[in-house]
């Protein structure tokens, strides 16, 4: 029943979503020329709020836990599990205050309206998997901003998405470049619940009448840990969280 939904509910999702992200490009473009870094963020904070409202087009419902009190005085790296491309919008809005910058595909960075505008201008860093001197180079650029700019960043350690919901193993790479880095960064485990329901049955028909969860979980204080010891906290605490 809920995928025969699917059917009647996925042409609107995506032409609401197709809207949403068609219209705020060239918003976006308008507040990074007049309002620079300020102007645009904000622009890019309300162009996910719509993003994840779209989610309840398919009555698909949205819950995002943060009982932590996290500081906004230091860098934070928040590590979760990959499920869906839809996992990204309530990260962005729920975690603005953070200014969270993502680790992202460099081929996401082109011919996607907004999504690809933010990507290139918004500080992600957009790593080419088979360029690893490219990709080290994009998180350390990444990693300085954090240092000097406050920043903070997601990063998917599976590095590509559980599409069964199923964790796969974590990558220390990426989260060790930045923990060498940024001596003062703080580790933020994020479980992700059911977004792969979402499209279990692919682009088309996306699924209906699913609850979705993003919970914030205990930060991981890294001094005196080595990045393996800090992968695999952050990874044990996430699994106990899936379900």
């Amino acid at each position: 029943m809920r995928k025969l939904f699917g059917y009647i509910l996925s042409p609107i999702f995506y032409l609401l979503f197709g809207i949403i992200i068609t219209v705020f490009h060239p918003i976006q473009w308008l507040c990074l020329k007049l309002g620079g870094y300020k102007g645009h963020k904000r622009c890019v904070d309300v162009l996910n709020w719509f993003l994840l409202c779209t989610y309840y087009s398919l009555g698909n419902t949205v819950r995002f836990i943060n009982k932590q009190d996290l500081p906004t005085d230091r860098p934070i790296l928040f590590v979760a599990n990959h499920q869906s491309m839809y996992d990204i919008p309530p990260l962005i809005f729920f975690l603005r205050k953070h200014h969270g910058k993502f680790i992202s595909k460099i081929e996401l960075a082109k011919g996607i309206p907004s999504i690809s505008f933010n990507l290139r201008h918004g500080g992600a860093a957009n790593i080419d998997r088979k360029d690893p001197k490219q990709s080290i180079a994009e998180i350390l650029r990444l990693a300085n901003h954090m240092k000097s700019k406050n920043w903070s960043a997601f990063i998917f350690p599976e590095g590509t998405r559980a599409r069964n919901g199923k964790i796969k193993p974590f990558n220390v790479g990426g989260i060790a470049t930045i923990l060498k880095k940024v001596s003062n960064v703080l580790i933020v485990p994020i479980a992700i619940n059911n977004s792969w329901q979402m499209v279990r049955y692919g682009f088309f028909p996306l699924n209906t009448f699913t609850r979705m969860t993003w919970e914030v979980l205990p930060p991981i204080e890294p001094s005196g840990l080595t990045p393996d010891e800090v992968v695999a906290q952050a990874e044990a605490r996430i699994r106990e969280k899936i379900n």
